[in-house]
């Protein structure tokens, strides 16, 4: 996610740069071909811009609203694990507790357990998302012979989700909670298991295939004509507001088509690192650790 920080130009036109470049080209051999080679022919001043333009605008405003409806679908659900994962670490330092001196030692290293696992959890799912191994970020988490378990896993978070439940299940057992305390921790493990799946929906199902190509399609002829309209009228600056309003259609383009993939692992994304990293810190506090790693910063104006 890029991180407000004032203008900066040379992001700005970066971020359509190729196909600006190539429209101001086209431009200029629109008016070379008009004013030098005289081709009166292919001016046609009477094609309706304003009309055409207008109802592109509506069908990049609709399709932009609906990127920006997933990308904040998926702010939405990480918000939401991060304010359940609190939940879940006060639970288990309140609740999973000894009935007899001698289990302090053993409840102490359960509930360490269970907020390990829910760190990895966080982890696994944040790589999975992104099309990267979810298992390199859990080394120091989970003991190696539970990697080795877990990486015959096709889902690493849910079996993870697994692991959490014959926790709970041994600490029931063990007298460590009662049932109503094991049914508030579960739910909550439903609460994230909810969140993964509403983000999973979001990563595996893209936006319908005419949402992407047809705005691209008309706003490339948009652009194509713009030049044939403006050069009688406009003459020698025909590329100046030609470049200039082509500009304003291809960046909208380019923002829909940015923010339909919340989790594509791009400068775009909704910054699961950071919040992951922050989940950890949240968890590690709860257990009292001293040594904290440090919150993501960002990295040349973008938080991942």
């Amino acid at each position: 996610m890029i991180v407000p920080k004032g203008p900066d130009i040379g992001r700005l036109i970066a971020y359509v740069g190729q196909p600006l470049l190539l429209l101001f080209l086209y431009d200029g051999a629109i008016v070379l071909a008009y004013k030098v080679a005289h081709w009166n022919w292919i001016a046609l001043p009477h094609i309706p811009l304003a009309l055409f333009g207008s109802a592109i605008g509506v069908i990049l405003s609709f399709r932009n609203v609906s990127s920006y409806g997933r990308w904040w679908e998926a702010r939405t659900l990480w918000g939401s694990i991060i304010n359940n994962t609190r939940s879940w670490g006060r639970q288990v330092v309140t609740n999973v507790r000894w009935q007899r001196a001698e289990n302090e030692s053993a409840v102490c290293d359960m509930q360490r357990d269970l907020i390990y696992h829910q760190i990895a959890w966080t982890h696994a799912l944040r790589q999975q998302l992104r099309g990267l191994p979810p298992l390199d970020e859990l080394h120091g988490l989970l003991p190696e012979d539970v990697l080795l378990e877990l990486a015959k896993q096709k889902n690493v978070p849910f079996a993870i989700q697994v692991r959490q439940g014959h926790l709970l299940r041994q600490c029931l057992e063990r007298d460590w909670l009662d049932s109503l305390q094991w049914a508030s921790l579960d739910t909550t493990v439903n609460d994230f298991a909810d969140a993964q799946g509403g983000s999973e929906r979001i990563k595996n199902t893209p936006m319908p295939r005419q949402y992407t190509f047809y705005p691209r399609l008309f706003v490339q002829i948009y652009c194509v004509l713009l030049p044939l309209a403006l050069v009688q009228t406009m003459g020698w600056f025909t590329p100046l507001g030609s470049t200039l309003v082509g500009f304003i259609f291809l960046a909208l383009d380019k923002i829909g088509r940015d923010l339909e993939s919340p989790f594509d692992n791009t400068i775009y994304d909704v910054p699961l690192t950071s919040m992951a990293r922050g989940i950890e810190i949240n968890l590690r506090q709860v257990l009292g650790e001293r040594h904290l790693p440090e919150p993501t910063v960002p990295i040349a104006g973008v938080l991942w």
